[in-house]
């Protein structure tokens, strides 16, 4: 029979009691209720400078703000999907085939990133041409953490422009344009975008301001691009870089979003950085705004360019060449050759001449020319001034059209399994495959792999996961994984309960992609 000791009680009183109190004035003090013999100092937080004579920083400020909260939430990511082809391993030399794995796919799949902004409230994005070029599958995210899949309407490699589309019913918010030629040098800009990076994005729809450091600049990106590729090394000489720079940091990432002026009025398409390193070390470069938007133009209307050509041979002109024609400054474009089947054959235009006008509007170096020209369309008539033995003529042509569009043959892919869709392949598990990942087991349907940047790689999904049901249907069978998964519209959503060698199960919701 227990006895009860009063004594013994009350220590046990006495001792939960202090131990309590103890844990009561620690969390006291952690909230800061306690005394201490140390005291805070007083930190004092009036201004130093009164608002009154910081008047126009403060604006500048509220300025920025504004800008930023009106245009920012017509700013999307853009996530792009490409196929690209790899090596085979008998292709590589041999002491590289030990990094290449047997039965490694031809064609791997790689995800790109960029910006772009919303034009019209059905959904028609503003990019570049190199974010989304060559895409099989193409992504854009919101602020908000929305996404849509959308579809390429027309890229131009040429101006480095491109138009995407997202199909819904739902309306955005949109962009709007200002005028890139009333673009001053000194004038405020900001440059708004997404240089993200990782899993997380840790850098989404960043806002950065500067001014516009110069207007004009031809850097040889595109061409260089053109140039390396054979599809477009033939009609290089038609890439057209007349770019806006400016000292907005732009970074990796930022292409294809807008640049705006302090009324958030788009005035360029954020392309290029010049650096050594990759990153922004001063010199950031966007497409003026009048140019994209021709552009977009045409790659609405006919899903490809149809730009205007002049026929001609252009350099930009030197000093000894404004000496030696004569010229009232060193400006214009020099021809250096006519193309005898063009729209400038015969007397027209001839070697020598220097084109220093286009519809009484100064030219002055050969970007500008070409961007003017490109604001038209094939069959416009165009007046030029050019300077011939000394004096100045006006000379009116019918433009042709550049020759771009090549037909492409047309492949029909095969229509891929169910599960293909999603990006993983499937088998019953055998004693090899319950050992290689670690199931005692060998029963049930396992994932064998995932391709890179599919739907299911996206939402986590692993090698080695036991699929137990889709849709709350189990699966006992590769053809059961197959008939439920084919029963998925594309753009729906499709839920997977998997299991991992360990017993414990998770649910992943992927989002069935289309076609």
């Amino acid at each position: 029979m227990a006895v009860h000791d009063p004594l013994r009680s009350k220590a046990k009183v006495v001792l939960y009691t202090s131990a309590t109190f103890v844990a009561a004035l620690g969390l006291a003090a952690g909230f800061g209720w306690s005394q201490s013999s140390t005291a805070l100092p007083t930190i004092d937080e009036s201004p130093r400078v009164s608002a009154q004579s910081v008047r126009p920083a403060l604006d500048l400020s509220d300025a920025f703000v504004n800008v930023a909260d009106a245009v920012t939430p017509a700013v999307v990511r853009i996530e792009a999907t490409r196929i690209v082809t790899a090596p085979a391993a008998s292709d590589v030399p041999e002491p590289l085939q030990r990094f290449f794995q047997p039965g490694e796919p031809d064609a791997q799949p790689r995800l790109a990133g960029g910006s772009g902004f919303i034009i019209s409230d059905d959904g028609y994005i503003l990019t570049n041409d190199h974010v989304v070029a060559e895409a099989s599958e193409v992504r854009v995210y919101f602020p908000d953490r929305r996404y849509f899949d959308a579809r390429v309407i027309g890229t131009d490699p040429f101006t480095d422009v491109a138009v995407i589309k997202i199909d819904t019913e739902e309306s955005f918010p949109t962009m709007s344009f200002g005028d890139s030629e009333g673009v001053e040098v000194g004038e405020w800009v900001l440059a708004i975008g997404n240089p993200g990076f990782g899993a997380g994005n840790q850098l989404d729809y960043t806002v950065t301001a500067g001014i516009v450091s110069a207007r004009g600049r031809g850097l040889g990106l595109i061409q260089n691009e053109l140039r390396n590729d054979p599809r477009t090394r033939a009609n290089q000489g038609y890439a057209i870089e007349d770019f806006i720079q400016t000292d907005a940091v732009i970074n990796p990432g930022n292409s294809g979003g807008p640049l705006v002026d302090i009324q958030g009025r788009v005035v360029g398409i954020n392309s290029a950085i010049a650096s050594a390193t990759g990153f922004y070390q001063g010199y950031g470069f966007a497409i003026p705004i009048n140019l994209a938007r021709r552009i977009m133009e045409d790659l609405i209307e006919f899903g490809a360019v149809r730009r205007a050509r002049l026929g001609v041979i252009i350099e930009d002109v030197a000093s000894e060449d404004a000496e030696a024609f004569g010229l009232p400054s060193v400006a214009g474009v020099l021809i250096q050759g006519v193309d005898e089947e063009g729209p400038a054959a015969g007397e027209d235009l001839q070697q020598g001449d220097v084109i220093v006008e286009v519809e009484g509007e100064p030219v002055g170096y050969v970007a500008q020319l070409q961007g003017k020209v490109a604001m038209r369309r094939p069959g416009d008539r165009i007046e030029l001034t050019v300077y011939r033995d000394g004096s100045p003529r006006d000379v009116t042509l019918r433009l042709g059209e550049a020759p771009l569009n090549e037909t492409a043959p047309t492949v029909v892919a095969a229509e891929p399994m169910a599960e293909e869709r999603l990006g993983i392949m499937v088998e019953p598990m055998t004693r090899e495959l319950a050992d290689r990942y670690g199931y005692a087991e060998a029963e049930g349907i396992v994932i064998t792999e995932l391709q890179r940047a599919s739907a299911a790689a996206r939402r986590g999904l692993l090698a080695g996961e036991r699929i137990v049901a889709i849709d709350g249907e189990p699966v006992g069978e590769t053809d059961d994984v197959r008939r439920l998964l084919a029963e998925v519209e594309p753009g729906a959503i499709v839920q997977l309960v998997v299991m991992r060698p360990d017993d414990s199960s998770r649910v992943v919701n992927v989002r069935m992609p289309g076609g």
